[in-house]
């Protein structure tokens, strides 16, 4: 146990120096502050997400998937309080953004590891992503790390498997590096569980909190097309990405697809 100083304060133990004082607005106009820290708020909520997806994919390794629901049911709040923020960022009119969107150059919320990070985590690979991580840096090992990890999603099939359901080869022992096929047997096996819920209960309740985060990070992907589009309309965005036509794109994408097409088949 680590003995706290007396002379403790509030301040001290949350480094509130350094927090508040990694503002640092380039124009000098007001409403880049808000810009700032609307995304430095989304990446804090990004990292107790990794937190949080990390303690979790132990757990149903570990088979403890009664105790993986409060880290799981974290996630998707916090995926809650990340989507309302879009709604502050909307105070931002166009005219305001177009003020001060030149002292942004090159960077781009496209850029954030941390964002690639918990995607790679949920099950959604692409390693493409590494590219904009500069080599040798903590962002790139951890984004690595992640994508050569199995993915919740993979261990929430191996944990049905060890349950004693019938899985192919190809979903249990894989390139982990590589994205995740859809698999009609897994769909099979998840479908089974929701057949008969009170036999696999532990298992139903990991598939629902998980369809919780992919409902939660659909609804977040959605409300940042709308306020991008409210914002800048359809222009580029910044770092050369697309803007809203590439944000849209990414609207209907599932961490954990069998737990979607099941429901059309059960």
């Amino acid at each position: 146990m680590t003995d706290t100083p007396a002379s403790m304060t509030y301040g001290d133990y949350l480094a509130l120096d350094s927090v508040l004082g990694a503002q640092h607005p380039i124009s000098e106009l007001h409403d880049e502050m808000l810009f700032i820290i609307i995304h430095q708020a989304k990446e804090l909520w990004l990292k107790q997400i990794i937190h949080e997806l990390k303690v979790s994919r132990e757990l149903v390794r570990e088979d403890s998937l009664i105790q993986v629901h409060k880290g799981l049911s974290r996630v998707s709040r916090i995926q809650s309080v990340m989507t309302l923020s879009w709604d502050v960022l909307a105070s931002l009119t166009p005219s305001d953004y177009s003020n001060f969107r030149h002292v942004l150059g090159s960077s781009s919320g496209f850029q954030s590891a941390q964002f690639r990070q918990m995607e790679y985590m949920l099950g959604l690979k692409d390693g493409g992503h590494l590219r904009f991580q500069e080599e040798g840096s903590e962002r790139r090992r951890a984004l690595k790390e992640a994508l050569n990890q199995p993915s919740l999603w993979d261990e929430a099939n191996m944990a049905l498997a060890r349950a004693g359901f019938d899985l192919p080869l190809s979903v249990l022992d894989r390139d982990w590096s590589r994205p995740y096929e859809p698999s009609p047997t897994v769909e099979a096996a998840w479908a089974a569980v929701y057949r008969d819920t009170s036999r696999w209960w532990a298992l139903y309740q990991l598939a629902e909190k998980l369809v919780d985060i992919d409902d939660a990070l659909a609804t977040w992907r959605h409300k940042h097309v709308v306020t991008v589009e409210r914002i800048i309309g359809m222009k580029r965005g910044t770092g050369g990405t697309a803007g809203v036509a590439y944000l849209q794109s990414t609207v209907s994408k599932r961490a954990f697809p069998e737990l979607w097409s099941l429901r059309t088949e059960i």
